[in-house]
């Protein structure tokens, strides 16, 4: 008899489980509140526009095909990646920089801009993929004990780990000019952090983009959505959305299946949550049946900023790149705004996706489906986002007729959506609006993280950004693997265990 498994959420978290799950012959549920898949990586539509919601490119992409290697399937039959050349383009005020995935041409571009700090790139390179080279086993494997921090792996990783230091501190003893220190660091806001706060250990972000590249899939990011969608389709998984789930039915402390917000009680072996970690603490149990995650201590973590954003269907063809960061003046400013005093920047750092410039499926023929975000508060600042909507769109109107020479900016614009950080709470049941889930300081990290095994209620797993390894879409697809590994990992039996080191002794020996 096949396990039943249900999914909440479909998320890249929960497709990612469910694709593996399915794969491995469980029968596999996924509900989904809104009417579309992909949670935060959803496919936007505005109009004759397509845009992702939110993650505009992918790094990392072995991690990925592993994920779907690991499900019998293919991903380059599924998806068609587009590396992007270069990453992207940093401005600083006048100072245009172009790093690129080939060294050669970083370095040059180094030279150029800022003499003296290209040989502090070649040790950036040097050093930080030893650190990532050791890093890269604690991300994949579970902090579910305290003896966990005892393994070879954390042993080899402890002295590259620079956990103490900061993203900004490490970063300043390979480079002398601040500009080049935040084209470096301003990765962090991926965790929803501020360089100067976050963990040492995260340089090895703008390393990864730096080794590996950064891609674009055509269609948008939503397409990896949309093609593990497809596998759970064809190993029998079902997807149900415009079904919301209400609370996880739990038992003696298990799980034993979910109530639909439709009245409708839905049974199974297991329940993987994908649901916002904050979201789903709040909503998901009777607060009764938790211990470790109860509303009093979930309000007690810290989460990550959040974004402001506009999704623009233009008239025309925009000569913008495919990607850039326009840096405030005083950056550190902008950010300690952000992260520590709750408030909007009169100067703000802000992000411009122009997709039509690689992909011609994601606007008509001739015009562009533009994305901006720029970094915010979470819903915690006192800010009144009802009043302050109208001001930043104006604020980016005209920083894009700027950036296009285009006076006239307003009047090519044929379709338009916003998303504050209320938004996010309200239409997309984001915690706070914390778009990046928890931060990563170093007491919400591996073990102190929420574990990938849910402690509270037996036969419950969590997927996604707010659980180890934490949030990022690579992270995200590891944590669905481990997720999923310690699901299957209940089941063994001491005869499949025996057979599974049988087979791994004899591929040694191969």
């Amino acid at each position: 008899m096949k396990k039943k498994v249900i999914v909440v959420g479909a998320g890249p978290g929960g497709l990612a489980a469910a694709m593996r799950l399915s794969a491995e012959g469980y029968q596999v549920k996924v509900f989904e509140k809104q009417p579309h898949i992909g949670g935060r990586t959803s496919k936007l539509q505005v109009g004759d526009y397509t845009f992702d919601l939110g993650p505009t490119f992918f790094m990392m992409p072995q991690m990925l095909e592993e994920l779907f290697v690991k499900s019998g399937r293919n991903l380059h039959d599924y998806v068609d990646m587009r590396e992007i050349d270069p990453l992207y383009t940093l401005k600083f005020g006048d100072v245009t920089f172009l790093p690129s995935q080939d060294p050669e041409k970083t370095k040059a571009e180094i030279k150029r801009l800022f003499p003296g700090d290209e040989e502090g790139y070649e040790r950036f390179l040097r050093y930080e993929g030893e650190k990532f080279d050791r890093v890269i086993a604690l991300l994949k494997q579970p902090f579910t004990k305290w003896s966990d921090f005892f393994t070879k792996e954390m042993w080899r990783a402890l002295p590259k780990l620079n956990a103490l230091d900061t993203v900004y501190g490490r970063l300043s003893k390979y480079f002398k000019d601040e500009r080049l220190k935040w084209a470096f660091s301003f990765q962090s806001k991926y965790l929803g952090m501020s360089a100067w706060d976050c963990p040492g250990t995260f340089t090895i972000l703008s390393f990864l983009e730096h080794r590996y590249g950064l891609f674009h899939p055509i269609g948008g990011v939503n397409q990896v959505c949309a093609a593990m969608e497809r596998v759970i389709i064809e190993f029998g998984g079902e997807i149900f959305t415009e079904t919301g789930v209400k609370h996880v039915l739990v038992e003696e402390g298990s799980a034993t299946g979910v109530l639909l917000e439709n009245g409708e009680s839905i049974f199974a072996d297991d329940v993987v949550i994908n649901a916002d970690y904050g979201y789903a603490m709040a909503n998901l149990f009777d607060q009764d049946k938790l211990k470790k995650h109860t509303n009093e201590k979930v309000d007690k973590k810290r989460f990550s900023l959040s974004t402001f954003m506009v999704y623009l269907g233009i008239d025309q063809k925009l000569d913008l790149p495919h990607h850039m960061v326009l840096f405030a003046d005083d950056y550190k400013q902008n950010v300690d705004d952000i992260t520590k005093e709750g408030r909007i920047s009169d100067d703000a750092s802000i992000y411009i996706h122009n997709p039509s410039k690689l992909d011609p499926t994601m606007a008509p023929e001739g015009k562009s489906a533009l994305y901006v975000l720029m970094p915010v508060p979470n819903l915690d600042a006192n800010i009144d986002w009802e009043e302050e909507k109208p001001r930043l769109r104006e604020k980016i109107i005209r920083r894009l007729e700027l950036e296009t020479g285009i006076s006239d900016f307003k009047t090519h614009i044929e379709e338009e959506k916003i998303v504050s950080p209320l938004e996010w709470q309200n239409d997309y049941f984001v915690y706070r609006g914390a778009t990046f889930n928890l931060a990563h300081n170093l007491d919400q990290m591996m073990y102190f993280r929420p574990h990938n095994k849910f402690e509270d209620v037996d036969h419950c797993f969590l997927v996604g950004g707010g659980t180890h390894p934490g949030s990022g879409l690579p992270t995200i697809f590891q944590s669905a693997m481990i997720s999923s590994d310690l699901l299957n990992k209940q089941y063994e039996t001491k005869v499949t265990k025996s057979i599974k080191r049988d087979i791994a002794k004899a591929k040694e020996q191969v």
